[in-house]
């Protein structure tokens, strides 16, 4: 995080995003200002609140991408939750706690991985040697120590130990991987879910406790090749090495000081200032059950308390028939930073299609080479491409870059459907090519309406 500035972040997010400077030097603020309060005295660090960001823009102009793209950067939990599937408390539905929870889970399951990464040499030494006594298991009433701590039979221990050690280099070898080995696994007991909304979802964590302690953990005997019975082994050793309450401790200091929370479709749950009747009253209990979450609060989770307070917000939303002033004012002082990102035009939809890592341009080509085609994109092709992109945006409902998708994928649809009796061919595509493809659904409205 030291070497990630502002300027390093931009020039980051520019490898995957096009365009949208302004929303990508909020975010690479945003982020900095995490660095700097972790930098600052004890005293002074708890009163710093993150500068949680309001995106402003149609859809399909990269505002989940930045949001995900920083995340990844980062290395940070993130998670993504549309706001109109929440419900104020007391209505059916998922309440706004149970955001804070996914994310938590998220941050558990990372901070997993890397300690069994970490641990992978002696995780897999420990499945190596159960391994081996499953395939070259000691025979009954075999060694023993005497009452003067030597063994009862020490050339039987030699020559076990030979043997085992020739297992053990077959077994590296892969001259083992045919044969099949039986043990047992854990079993996951039944799950536990309750319908309804946060008294419930805390109800179940409370359920889930209590049930645990009061059935032993269930084990099933499985059968299966040497290859695989090592990756589970390996995975089983390592999750024994690590310890849970640390496990749980720093899942929740990675959620408290650098989750992510990209809160989409926020103008869903905004209100027009002159309609304050209906679905109204319910969009605004989901704002007032959102504040206290984005103001900073404690939400319970299974593996401990959660503080909200320094976890990043950030909401985006389209904003086509409210404005941000439209929320209620004690959210909108939570949202200190407002974008606006741009629609997308022609310009942009070439720069998309080419510039990015793993492009369009480049998918497409590596999917088909897998089935031995050859496909040679034109410039031209790529710039008619956009251009009908453009030119239905305008004309229908403006979905931003995701056109792209479709447009693509019409183009591309005779080729991958005849891929495989094509192996071996290369194939050009032009403006000519594109053209022909989707003329007929640019010249029928309602049939350019049902496909794009």
């Amino acid at each position: 995080m030291d070497n990630l500035t502002p300027t390093r972040i931009v020039e980051e997010l520019d490898r995957y995003v096009i365009g949208q400077a302004e929303a990508k030097r909020a975010v690479a603020i945003a982020l900095r200002n995490r660095w700097r309060r972790q930098q600052l005295p004890e005293n002074l660090r708890d009163d710093v609140a993150p500068k949680n960001i309001v995106m402003i823009g149609p859809t399909g102009v990269g505002k989940t991408e930045i949001a995900r793209r920083l995340a990844r950067l980062t290395k940070s939990p993130f998670i993504k939750v549309e706001a109109s599937k929440f419900t104020e408390v007391g209505y059916v539905g998922r309440d706004v706690e149970s955001m804070v929870r996914d994310l938590t889970e998220l941050a558990r399951n990372m901070v997993q991985e890397e300690y069994r990464e970490e641990n992978a040499a002696k995780a897999e030494d420990l499945a190596m040697a159960r391994l081996l006594d499953l395939l070259l298991p000691k025979p009954p009433g075999f060694g023993g120590i005497n009452d003067k701590g030597e063994s009862n039979d020490p050339l039987g221990d030699e020559h076990y130990g030979r043997t085992r050690e020739k297992f053990r280099t077959m077994l590296l070898e892969g001259k083992l991987d045919d044969r099949e080995v039986e043990f047992e696994v854990a079993d996951r007991g039944p799950e536990v879910h309750l319908m309804g909304g946060m008294d419930m979802e805390q109800m179940e964590i409370n359920i889930k406790d209590m049930l645990g302690g009061m059935f032993p953990a269930q084990t099933r005997t499985r059968r299966m090749k040497v290859p695989e019975a090592f990756k589970i082994l390996t995975q089983e050793e390592g999750d024994k090495i690590i310890d849970p309450e640390k496990l749980n401790s720093e899942a929740i200091e990675r959620t408290e000081q650098s989750g992510i929370v990209f809160l989409d479709e926020i103008d869903k749950i905004a209100s027009a200032s002159s309609n304050h009747q209906g679905p109204d009253v319910s969009r605004e209990g989901v704002q007032r059950d959102l504040l206290p979450i984005v103001e900073g609060s404690t939400v319970q989770t299974k593996h401990g308390p959660v503080r909200t307070d320094h976890i990043l917000f950030i909401a985006a939303g389209a904003f086509h028939t409210v404005k941000p002033s439209d929320l209620i004012p004690e959210l909108q002082g939570r949202f200190p930073i407002r974008v606006e990102l741009n629609s997308l035009g022609l310009e942009e939809f070439v720069r998309i299609l080419t510039e990015p890592e793993n492009a369009l341009v480049i998918q497409y080509p590596a999917l088909l080479e897998t089935e031995g085609v050859q496909i040679s994109l034109t410039g031209d092709a790529v710039r008619e491409v956009a251009s009908f992109a453009a030119e239905i945006n305008e004309s229908m409902e403006n979905i931003g870059a995701r056109r792209l998708h479709t447009i693509m994928e019409r183009v591309f649809e005779d080729i991958s459907f005849r891929a495989p009796e094509m192996a071996g061919e290369e194939v050009t595509i032009d403006a000519a090519y594109v053209r022909g493809k989707l003329k007929d659904i640019v010249e029928d409205i309602d049939l350019s309406r049902y496909i794009l």
